[in-house]
């Protein structure tokens, strides 16, 4: 079975999102995808570079990163599902507006084209603001599936949503069944 395994610019949660990578390498063929930002920022959480090459460490080829070359996935049937991981509010935004863009919402809309599961693990510090209209579009279409997510920092950041990486693998195994995980708010 091959996933597209697609990360969006929510550096600061790729440190619990490389084990979960790690962690389906060794069930699952993964092609990974990403984001311009992730091809493109160097942040306090790692570089480009260290990004690029821990994905082709972890999956055995380098990410597709240009909308190019993730085109292809929905005509040639590559994938039996794509997890968007972290999805941050931009790309939701994009995803709940169809719009193809960037590479991850290209691989979306080309993906979805033969009816699989879109499996998003959203991270955004205004899922509980702005992004809660995107979320609840998404939630409502139909082969769109969510990794269980809750509050970030309630005191802090209180509109803030990140997934829970740690639920992405059976939140996988039900969406490709069909099915969504519960609860979808985690604690």
């Amino acid at each position: 079975m091959t996933l597209g395994f697609a990360m969006c610019g929510s550096f600061c949660t790729f440190a619990a999102v490389f084990p979960v990578m790690e962690v389906l390498s060794r069930e699952y063929d993964l092609i990974p995808i990403f984001s311009r930002s992730v091809c493109t920022v160097s942040s306090r959480f790692g570089t480009p570079e260290e990004f690029r090459a821990r994905a082709e460490e972890i999956c055995g080829k380098p990410p597709l990163d240009t909308i190019t070359q993730v085109e292809p996935i929905g005509p040639k049937k590559l994938l039996d599902a794509l997890i968007i991981a972290p999805c941050t509010g931009n790309t939701l935004a994009k995803l709940s507006h169809s719009i193809a863009d960037t590479p991850v919402t290209m691989a979306a809309k080309s993906h979805l084209r033969n009816g699989r599961p879109v499996l998003v693990a959203v991270s955004t510090n205004d899922g509980l603001a702005g992004a809660a209209e995107n979320i609840g579009r998404l939630l409502a279409r139909k082969h769109y599936y969510f990794v269980p997510f809750r509050q970030d920092d309630p005191e802090k950041k209180p509109t803030s949503l990140v997934a829970d990486f740690s639920q992405l693998p059976e939140a996988l195994r039900l969406a490709l069944a069909g099915n969504q995980l519960q609860p979808i708010l985690a604690r």
